[in-house]
């Protein structure tokens, strides 16, 4: 095949050189025996305008290419006289590879609803919009990547499958390789999972924590990127039953640490992003979220503020605001009381420390309050929570007695309390929903909108 450049590639050093340049027609106009071909191949946002005169040979082929059609087209590059762009080519050959058929081809150059593009979920990449959000998306994935691995930080892949519940809140997918019309049963009428392939009741991972604990014990730092599952049936634009999740675990480090280490990890990957990807992010800013920009800097650039959660309740109470949900002590704060605290309160991203333990997952350690448990979250502007994590109980007669009031104790979880009985340390770590990180920096309203295809209830094509 012919060498080829991507159009990201096209630059002012290679002025008046002939490439060869492979995509797909977004545009084509016609004017007095020119043709003005929009072309786009993924690789940036606008794409690149190349010229075709009525000289070529297949020029009345060309003068019928419509949206969708792919192309191979050879040509010079110079400086564009349009006003947008630094450069155009001036097509000397373009060869059709594969036709798109006119009318029917469901991307027109008009407007298209984000609902409409969901339907179409194997075409909507093409899309101005969704190419930006999935570059972003790209970016944001290498960064994470480059940010752990800068800083010695050990990759592991924890299982997707799993027989243990690291959130607690029994919202799982169950795996079965048994046969669902004639299912064997217990003497007590239940479904023998004994019989099951893995021979117990096993599930979709809703987080990879519990595992990446156990190479944070041998390696010291460690992080997850994978895939979490969660099946809760719910339609809001804040979830969905599949997504990704980074979590790191970090031995010898207390919650303190954590939080340091935490607001430089947002504040990297915010920042590529703000470096690689203006004209993205000044797209979706047109079209999606007026103050984008001027929000990514302010986070990129400004300190995070710590407040315990007592402190917040308190805010909160004398705040004067009206909340739908009524505040006390001990409530899970909603995202109207995140969203006061770190627009009108602080007017910064937000570190809100020491929840109620009665709130909190069993693996977070005790306070010295015996009423709450070193536990974080990490509060955007325009967002509320982006991050949750804590400091681990590293006590082994501490998380004993909290897994025994769980109903956690058993074979099942023996091996997490071998690691408090064979050189326990504390340790720290943190989850992070990729998709809402991708959702916040994007500007995206709806959380379907920047996963490549999403699952939901009711929904599973593509």
């Amino acid at each position: 095949m012919t060498s080829r450049l991507r159009i990201s590639s096209i630059n002012e050093k290679l002025l008046n050189q002939s490439v060869t340049l492979n995509g797909w027609v977004r545009t084509r106009r016609g004017s007095k025996g020119i043709s003005f071909i929009q072309l786009y191949d993924g690789s940036n946002q606008n794409g690149i305008q190349a010229v075709a005169d009525e000289v070529l040979e297949n020029y009345e082929e060309i003068s019928k290419l419509t949206t969708g059609t792919s192309v191979s087209i050879i040509g010079k590059v110079v400086e564009s006289p349009a006003k947008g762009q630094a450069f155009e080519i001036h097509a000397e050959e373009v060869r059709v590879i594969g036709t798109s058929s006119g009318d029917l081809y469901p991307l027109q150059k008009k407007g298209h609803t984000l609902e409409f593009l969901r339907e179409i979920a194997h075409l909507r990449p093409r899309t101005n919009t969704l190419g930006a959000v999935f570059r972003l998306r790209n970016t944001l994935s290498w960064a994470i990547h480059s940010f752990f691995q800068e800083r010695d930080f050990l990759y592991v892949q924890t299982p997707i499958i799993t027989a243990n519940d690291a959130e607690g809140a029994g919202e799982m997918f169950h795996v079965t390789a048994l046969d669902l019309e004639n299912l064997p049963r217990n003497p007590e009428g239940k479904v023998d999972y004994s019989k099951d392939f893995f021979g117990t009741d096993v599930s979709l991972t809703v987080s990879g924590q519990l595992g990446a604990e156990v190479f944070a014990l041998a390696f010291t730092d460690v992080y997850t990127f994978g895939p979490t599952f969660r099946a809760e049936n719910s339609n809001t634009s804040r979830h969905l039953a599949e997504f990704w999740m980074i979590e790191p675990e970090m031995a010898f480090t207390d919650l303190q640490g954590m939080l340091v280490l935490t607001e430089e990890f947002l504040k990297y990957v915010i920042g590529v992003c703000l470096e690689r990807h203006e004209e993205e992010l000044e797209f979706l800013q047109k079209m999606y979220e007026p103050k984008l920009l001027e929000t990514l800097h302010h986070i990129h650039q400004t300190q995070f503020e710590t407040l315990t959660y007592t402190e917040a309740i308190d805010i909160l109470q004398k705040s004067g605001e009206s909340f739908e949900f009524p505040v006390k002590w001990g409530i899970d704060l909603q995202s109207e009381h995140e969203r006061f605290l770190t627009e009108k309160h602080v007017k910064k991203p937000l570190n809100l420390i020491d929840y109620p333990a009665e709130i909190k997952a069993f693996y977070m350690k005790q306070n010295a309050d015996g009423k709450t448990v070193a536990a974080m979250d990490v509060l955007f502007p325009r967002l509320g929570e982006i991050v949750g994590g804590s400091q681990r109980e590293d006590s082994l007669e501490t998380l004993s007695r909290k897994m025994k009031e769980h109903g956690l104790l058993g074979e099942t979880y023996d091996w997490y309390l071998d690691l408090r009985r064979f050189g326990s340390v504390p340790h720290s770590g943190f989850g992070l929903g990729f998709e809402r990180l991708v959702q916040f920096v994007s500007g995206m309203k709806n959380i379907r909108d920047v996963i490549p295809f999403p699952r939901v209830p009711g929904n599973a094509n593509f």
